[in-house]
C-alpha cells in the first residue's frame, strides 16, 4: 500500500478530500509527532490515527474500550480492505496464535487491544518485538480522574510513554473539558503544542430538553416523528430501564433493554440486534454506548437527568454520527436533581471530587433553565461558542420569562411556616388552599400561606418549584420523603429580596408537533426515496449473509448518493463518496443492478 495519505483516503474510504483539520493532524503524525485530538462525535477522528498508521512503517496500535467496538471497526476496516484484528479475551487460543503470527509477520495495519488486555503480562513485551507506526489511545477522556467516565486500567497506559519513547503517541476524544484535557497531556507526556481542538458543535442535532409533566407522553411525542428509525432512550436505573423497554414494546417500537445487571449473553446479544437492524430502540443505563460506532441512529432521549453537561454531551453525540439530521430529548425534574446530588453525596470519594461534581451538575442545570439558544451555552461550557443556531428547542420557541420574585417568596415561605419537612404536591395545596384532611390535621389552613398562591395552577407551581430547586434555592430530602427544605441561598435571597426572572411553562401539549422525517431525510428529493430503500434493502441483504451490521458496508450517506446520482458505470460508482476501492470491487455489481433496475 502507497504510503501517500491523500490515495489511502480515497482509495480506502472512497473520499477526495480530507475535512477539517484531519489533514493537518495526520500530517503532524506522519513527521514524527505526537498529538492530543479532541474531535466531535462523527467528525472524523478514527481517520486521524488510521490513515497514518498504514502510512507510516510498522503496526497501528489502537487502545479502545470496548470488545464490541472494536468487533465493530475491525469489521468496517477489513470492508474497506485494511488488514485489521482486534486482541481480546473473546479469542480462541487458535485465533490468538493466528493473531500472534499476523503481528509477528508484519501482516497487519492495526491492531485494536482494550487497556486490561494491553497491561497483561507479556503482552507488552511481544509488542515491543515489532515495529509500530504508532500508538493510539481512543477514548482518551477515560484516563482523568476528573473525566465523567474514568477507568483506572486507563490510568496506568503512561507505561506506553517510556516503553516506545520513538514512536507517536496519539490520545483522541470527543468529550474533554479543560482540566481533563491538561490531565491527559501531562500523563501521556504530550506537549500543549501538539493539541488539536476542532470545536464541539454538532450542527446536525437538535437539542431539546422539556421538565417532566408525563414523562412517557412526553417520550411517546417525541417517537412519533422516529418511525421506523433506530435510537437510545437512557435511564438512570436498571428497573426503569427494563420497564420502559418493556412499555414501548407495548407501544409497537421493537425496543431492547440493556444494563449491567443483565446476563452477558442477553446484554451482548441485544446490542448486536442494535448494531444490524434498522429500526431498533435500545433502552439502556450508561452502561451503554461508549464508542458506539452505529452511524444511523436518529435520536437520543433522556428521560432522566444525567450526570454532568460532559456525560449529556457524550451521550447525545451517538446520535447522527453520519451527520443527517438528528434529534435529542431530555427530560427532568425536582426528583432527578435531589437524586443527583444524593449519589454525589453519598460517595466515597473526596471533598474535592465532591466539589467539583456538585459544579458539573449545577453547569447542567442551568443549560436545562437557560432561556437563551442551547447550543451556546452547551459550547460555552467546553470553552467554544457559536451564533444562536435556530435549531434548538428554545430557539425554535423562546421562552417567556416572567417576575418570579413574589412567587419564590411565597413558595420559601411556605415551606418555612410548614416545618420544612414536606414534598412538592403538600406545599403546592397549602399554596392553593385544597381541602386536605392532612393539611387540617397538621394545623396548616390556619397558616399564613395557606391559599396565598391562587394566582397560579398547580402546573405552574410545580414547575417554579422544580426551577427553584434547579436553582439551589430549596433542597430535597430524597433520603427521607423528598421532604423540601430551604437552602442557605434560599435564605440568602429571602434576606436580599432581589428580583428573581423565571421561565413561564408551556401549556400542556403547545409544543409544536414536528413533521415526521422518517429515513431518507426529508432533503432527499422524492423520486429518489424508492431507489435509496431498494438500495438499503441490499444492503441488509449483503450485511445478513455476511453477519455484520449494514454501515459497515455503506453508511445511508454514501445510499443517498449513489440514489441521487444513479452511475451506471464502475467508473462512475467510484465518483460517489464513501465508495472505496475495495467496496467498489467487492460490490459494485450487486448496487449497480439495483439502480439499473429502477433506471427502467
Amino acid at each position: 500500500m502507497t504510503a501517500d495519505p491523500a490515495h489511502i483516503l480515497k482509495a480506502v474510504y472512497g473520499y477526495d478530500a480530507f475535512r477539517g483539520p484531519q489533514a493537518e493532524i495526520v500530517d503532524h503524525v506522519m513527521a514524527g509527532n505526537n498529538a492530543f485530538v479532541l474531535m466531535p462525535t462523527g467528525g472524523g477522528k478514527s481517520l486521524c490515527y488510521q490513515i497514518p498508521a498504514m502510512a507510516r512503517p510498522g503496526m497501528g496500535l489502537v487502545v479502545s474500550p470496548l470488545i464490541a467496538l472494536m468487533a465493530d471497526q475491525v469489521a468496517a476496516l477489513r470492508q474497506s480492505g485494511v488488514r485489521a484484528a482486534a486482541l481480546n479475551s473473546d479469542l480462541t487460543g487458535d485465533e490468538r496464535r493466528a493473531l500472534w503470527r499476523n503481528v509477528s509477520d508484519g501482516a497487519l495495519d492495526l491492531l485494536y487491544v482494550a487497556p486490561e488486555t494491553l497491561l497483561r503480562s507479556g503482552i507488552l513485551e511481544q509488542l515491543g518485538q515489532v515495529p509500530l507506526s504508532l500508538i493510539a489511545i481512543d477514548e482518551a477522556h477515560c484516563l482523568s480522574q476528573w473525566g465523567h467516565d474514568f477507568r483506572p486500567s486507563y490510568r496506568q497506559l503512561d507505561a506506553l510513554v517510556a516503553l516506545f519513547p520513538d514512536t507517536p503517541r496519539m490520545a483522541l476524544t470527543a468529550t474533554a473539558d479543560a482540566p481533563t484535557r491538561a490531565e491527559i497531556l501531562a500523563h501521556l507526556k504530550i506537549a500543549e503544542s501538539d493539541a488539536f481542538v476542532a470545536g464541539f458543535d454538532r450542527p446536525n442535532i437538535r437539542y431539546a430538553m422539556e421538565e417532566k409533566d408525563n414523562p412517557r407522553g412526553q417520550l411517546k411525542r417525541f417517537l412519533k416523528s422516529h418511525e421506523g428509525e433506530s435510537g437510545i432512550v437512557y435511564c438512570l436505573s436498571k428497573r426503569k430501564t427494563e420497564e420502559t423497554a418493556a412499555w414501548l414494546s407495548t407501544q409497537g417500537y421493537n425496543a431492547l433493554p440493556y444494563h449491567g445487571g443483565m446476563d452477558k449473553a442477553a446484554r451482548e446479544g441485544n446490542q448486536t440486534r442494535f448494531q444490524r437492524d434498522e429500526a431498533v430502540i435500545m433502552v439502556a443505563t450508561i452502561a451503554f454506548g461508549m464508542g458506539i460506532d452505529k452511524p444511523d441512529v436518529r435520536f437520543v432521549a433522556h428521560v432522566d437527568l444525567p450526570g454532568s453537561i460532559e456525560a449529556y454531551y457524550q451521550e447525545t453525540g451517538r446520535a447522527g454520527r453520519d451527520g443527517l439530521p438528528s434529534d435529542t430529548l431530555m427530560l427532568y425534574g425536582h426528583e432527578d436533581i435531589a437524586l443527583r446530588s444524593r449519589f454525589i453525596e453519598e460517595s466515597n470519594a473526596p471533598e474535592q471530587r465532591k466539589r467539583m461534581e456538585r459544579q458539573k451538575l449545577d453547569a447542567l442545570l442551568g443549560l436545562a433553565e437557560t432561556a437563551g439558544c442551547r447550543r451556546q451555552a452547551l459550547l460555552s461550557y467546553f470553552g467554544d461558542r457559536c451564533e444562536p443556531c435556530g435549531n434548538c428547542d428554545t430557539c425554535a420557541e423562546p421562552p417567556r420569562l416572567f417576575d418570579g420574585t413574589i412567587a419564590t417568596q411565597k413558595i420559601l415561605s411556605c415551606i418555612h411556616r410548614t416545618g420544612e419537612r414536606f414534598g412538592q404536591a403538600y406545599i403546592v395545596d397549602v399554596l392553593l388552599g385544597a381541602q386536605d384532611e392532612r393539611i387540617m390535621q397538621f394545623g396548616h389552613d390556619r397558616v399564613s400561606t395557606y391559599g396565598i398562591g391562587k394566582e397560579h395552577d398547580g402546573r405552574t407551581w410545580r414547575a417554579i418549584l422544580r426551577q427553584l430547586i434547579a436553582l439551589r434555592l430549596i433542597d430535597v430530602d430524597l433520603s427521607g420523603h423528598g421532604g423540601l427544605s430551604i437552602s442557605d441561598a434560599g435564605r440568602q435571597f429571602l434576606r436580599e429580596k432581589r428580583m428573581l426572572m423565571l421561565r413561564t411553562p408551556p401549556p400542556p401539549r403547545a409544543r409544536r408537533e414536528k413533521v415526521s422525517r422518517n429515513s431518507p431525510p426529508a432533503a432527499l428529493p422524492h423520486a429518489d426515496r424508492g431507489l435509496f430503500e431498494a438500495l438499503r434493502a441490499k444492503r441488509m441483504e449483503i450485511a445478513r449473509t455476511q453477519n455484520v451490521p449494514p454501515y459497515v458496508i455503506f453508511h445511508d450517506r454514501t445510499l443517498i448518493e449513489l440514489a441521487a446520482a444513479r452511475p451506471a458505470s464502475r467508473a462512475e460508482m467510484a465518483g460517489v463518496p464513501g465508495v472505496g476501492e475495495a467496496k467498489l470491487e467487492r460490490y459494485g455489481p450487486a448496487f449497480l443492478a439495483v439502480i439499473a433496475e429502477h433506471a427502467g
